[in-house]
């Protein structure tokens, strides 16, 4: 008798399996979609507050980032540069040292998750909708203080300069005569010095101009009324703090250009000051911006004792010591190509010792001065000893390095190196002092309670 069972053999489709499984993770693709951060509501607020500003046509950066179609071929990079915190450029050790700036452009950790989210997930638009409002973008042919501050009070001008086309970095030096703008002895509130419009600002890397005169005693007196680098804005000094200046002297031009794929022809630099009223005399005195070396002698420029083998990452200690309490509000390091670390250190009367600021990923590409917010500036009493030093990596580890084979000297040029910083200092007197430290305890007792 035959039964009636039968097996059925079937042919096995391949399909049905991922079939089904797309099912299953339909509400869960769908939910991540919806989830996924997109350029028009998350990642277009971050680039217009922190990347803009030089990613724009006539600004630094290398591409504009300023829409979609902008952003989009560029994902994967503007995500692996912020991962290593390359971008936007701020290079403090972020493990020491005061955290607290005035001009702090670095990204959260959530921003940097958020970008690096987006770029993983396809880079999606998003609604357009959604876009914030396009930022307001620096111009260069104008004063960025005067959106503050309202014209300058009046402007110098460096001697006109030739830059050549891909050439090596070129300094141009020069002294001008200051005369006839003003006439009698006036305090500084701002200073901004930049190049010319359009193609100077494209090709001063960094520079000085630095008033020299005579006071009415007739000792020769010097301060900056123009500093200027790749990063670094206009000096504003704190209200109720000025720098004096007399009538009539000297200005020197320090200049540090670095070429570009044109030349730039009869390139003039420029320095905008911006003046108290006349009469006024504030409560502190500064002398804006100072230079500050990191070498084993007398303090100055000309280090004899700074030498690189090749090959090699070597590190040098310098030692101030304040003869007068004061106030340090910025902190700008200055190295070259070989520069990998630089920080300021004080060591307090008591024997106390605090690291103040430190770069870890140093750029010579980059001279940013980090601004100290208010209650966060060093505030220091005289015998105070600032520690300074600087570390080079002249290794083939150093990507910004031109050539580990060679040994490096002192030297102006780019290829060579140097040792020094700039701190924003004012010196104070014993009650200054005492009454700064006073006001200081007070407002972060009231922030914090007691």
């Amino acid at each position: 008798m035959k039964s009636n069972f039968r097996f059925r053999v079937g042919i096995f489709d391949a399909s049905r399996p991922a079939l089904l499984l797309a099912c299953l993770l339909l509400p869960w693709n769908t939910q991540a979609a919806k989830s996924a951060p997109t350029f028009a509501a998350d990642v277009a607020p971050i680039l217009f507050e922190k990347c803009a500003s030089c990613h724009n046509p006539e600004g630094i950066g290398p591409m504009p980032l300023l829409d979609y179609a902008d952003v989009k071929p560029w994902a994967g990079l503007i995500s692996y540069k912020v991962q290593a915190r390359e971008m936007p450029p701020w290079h403090l050790d972020k493990t020491t040292g005061i955290q607290n700036y005035k001009n702090d452009i670095s990204l959260s950790d959530e921003q940097i998750a958020t970008i690096v989210a987006w770029a993983e997930s396809g880079s999606p638009e998003g609604d357009p909708s959604a876009l914030p409002p396009m930022p307001a973008l620096p111009n260069g042919a104008q004063w960025q203080m005067a959106e503050l501050l309202g014209p300058p009070d009046f402007v110098v001008k460096a001697p006109p300069y030739t830059i050549a086309a891909n050439a090596q970095d070129q300094w141009w030096v020069r002294n001008t005569p200051f005369e006839g703008l003003i006439d009698e002895p006036r305090y500084v509130r701002a200073t901004e010095l930049k190049g010319s419009y359009p193609l100077g600002v494209k090709v001063l890397h960094h520079g000085h101009a630095t008033l020299t005169s005579q006071d009415a005693d007739g000792l020769r007196v010097s301060g900056p009324v123009g500093r200027q680098g790749v990063g670094k804005s206009g000096d504003l000094f704190a209200e109720g703090t000025g720098m004096l200046i007399h009538p009539s002297g000297q200005i020197t031009w320090n200049l540090h250009y670095f070429p570009i794929a044109q030349e730039v022809r009869n390139e003039q630099a420029e320095a905008a000051v911006w003046l108290y009223p006349e009469g006024y005399k504030p409560d502190f005195e500064t002398r804006g911006e100072q230079f500050f070396a990191a070498d084993t002698g007398p303090g100055g420029l000309w280090a004899g004792d700074l030498l690189l083998p090749p090959h090699t990452i070597k590190s040098q200690q310098g030692v101030r010591v304040l003869n007068r309490p004061a106030l340090i509000t910025s902190f700008r390091p200055h190295m070259h190509m070989r520069g990998r670390a630089q920080s300021l250190e004080a060591v307090y009367p008591d024997g106390r010792r605090e690291m103040l600021a430190r770069v870890d990923k140093y750029n010579h590409s980059w001279q940013i001065s980090y601004k100290f917010d208010d209650d966060a500036a060093p505030l220091l009493p005289k015998g105070t000893m600032l520690m300074i030093t600087s570390t080079w990596d002249n290794t083939a580890d150093n990507p910004n390095n031109p050539d580990p084979r060679q040994w490096v000297v002192f030297g102006q040029r780019g290829v060579d190196e140097m040792s020094h910083l700039w701190l924003g200092i004012t010196y104070l007197t014993d009650a200054q002092f005492e009454r700064l430290s006073a006001e200081r305890r007070g407002r972060l007792t009231a922030q914090n309670g007691p």
